[in-house]
């Protein structure tokens, strides 16, 4: 199951990615977490304390990785070819979630007990002639060519705004949190999500955070009514690790009961709601030809809709 979390900058996303990936994790489910914001703070979230070499960025080995997956689908000639929204077909080389391929091998680092990919930095070289949605290609293929099930999970730290938009990534998840402070901006972004996401049949439920007392939760309640899902009240413990004091306050287990909670509401939201493997092709392919139209047969000189396998069956069957 895939899960995105996004929201506003400073709500709060990227540490309730990490807790909600670690409590799984601690679970004992697999687990996957990606870091795909432009400020890569997710490892650092998770518990990274030492600053050491991770795993390479997967936007630095984006051909190598159009190369693996394209395996011998006879619809894509070359990488070149190949752009973020491609969809697999037969020949498509197919990955299982943390699986024996060089893919995990070269990009999945363990950082608090989390297994986790990051996609990489904006950094300067990429001022004024890069947009930082090229670096989520990679993310876009991973998502396109894994074959999960259930009780298997790859949670997504998003970038922050209605930025998920601006390329087809956002209609990859069963299931996309929106991380809401009790604001008025806080719950900005919730509205312009929820019309998009209503557009395409995507499904979002809100997380509220930082909720310091009824007000706060009467406040979320009259702005996002049904979409709200639970919330996380104030966390003295998620203070204390983001001040580098975890130590002294105990691991994630330490979390106050009440959050600890509604990050097991979380899990039971995804696991409510098996994959619509289906519905996954028609938004894979809708945007695949979108993009085409746009942009991508003008730069490859190609008709990309030629790249669609109109046999290819998504989901389990397609392993073998």
């Amino acid at each position: 199951m895939r899960v995105a979390f996004v929201g506003k900058g400073g709500s709060g996303k990227t540490t309730l990615s990490a807790l909600f990936s670690r409590r799984l994790a601690r679970s004992g489910a697999p687990v996957l977490a990606v870091d795909g914001d432009i400020n890569q703070h997710l490892a650092e979230a998770l518990g990274l304390t030492e600053d050491r070499p991770g795993a390479p960025p997967l936007s630095e080995h984006l051909d190598e990785i159009k190369d693996f997956l394209r395996g011998t689908n006879p619809r894509i000639a070359s990488r070149e070819a190949m752009i973020k929204t491609t969809p697999p077909g037969r020949g498509s080389r197919l990955l299982r979630l943390l699986g024996d391929d060089e893919l995990h091998a070269r990009h999945v680092r363990q950082v608090g007990g989390v297994p986790l990919m990051v996609t990489g930095e904006f950094d300067d070289g990429d001022l004024g002639v890069a947009c930082y949605h090229s670096k989520l290609a990679a993310v876009e293929l991973y998502l396109g060519h894994l074959v999960d099930g259930p009780g298997e999970y790859v949670v997504v730290d998003m970038t922050a705004g209605a930025d998920a938009f601006a390329s087809g990534l956002f209609t990859r998840f069963d299931l996309t949190f929106l991380v809401a402070e009790p604001t008025r901006k806080g719950v900005s972004v919730y509205r312009q999500y929820r019309d998009h996401a209503r557009e395409f049949g995507i499904r979002i439920a809100v997380v509220g955070n930082k909720v310091t007392g009824e007000d706060d939760l009467l406040f979320l309640k009259e702005q996002v009514g049904d979409d709200l899902l639970t919330h996380l009240v104030h966390s003295p413990w998620v203070r204390s690790a983001e001040q580098g004091r975890t130590e002294s306050g105990g691991g994630p287990d330490s979390l106050e009961p009440h959050n600890r909670h509604a990050l097991d509401v979380l899990r039971a939201a995804v696991d409510a709601h098996p994959r619509d493997w289906p519905a996954l092709r028609r938004h894979a392919v809708e945007f695949h030809l979108r993009n085409a139209r746009a942009w991508a047969d003008r730069a490859t000189g190609q008709d990309l809709a030629a790249q669609v396998d109109p046999d290819f069956v998504p989901g389990p069957p397609a392993l073998t």
